[in-house]
């Protein structure tokens, strides 16, 4: 089946990994990341990693990633980003909601 074939949902659909560098952490990233993503009805987490970046990992249509990505450049007002890397994510579709990973 080609992809024009596949239902509009389908091809819209999209998933990425996303590493957030600079003053990230204990500034509230996570907790902004998380009402960001929940409104824009993403799926997938946030986590502080060891190394002071904070990943993100969403699920949802393409618009909503670009609009989350968007975001993420700047973060809340209390963020300094430097750096933000993004790449495909081949993991599972998480069946829960969004949250934060602890």
């Amino acid at each position: 089946m080609e992809i024009s074939n596949a239902p509009r949902y389908c091809q819209s659909m999209a998933a990425k990994r996303v590493l957030i560098s600079g003053k990230v952490q204990g500034v509230g990233f996570r907790f902004h990341s998380f009402e960001r993503a929940v409104a824009l009805g993403l799926k997938g987490w946030v986590q502080n990693l060891p190394d002071g970046r904070v990943e993100l990992v969403i699920f949802g249509e393409s618009s909503a990633i670009d609009e989350m990505l968007s975001w993420a450049q700047k973060g809340p007002p209390s963020a300094d980003v430097k750096k933000v890397d993004v790449e495909s994510f081949a993991g599972e579709d998480p069946k829960e909601d969004f949250f934060i990973k602890r």
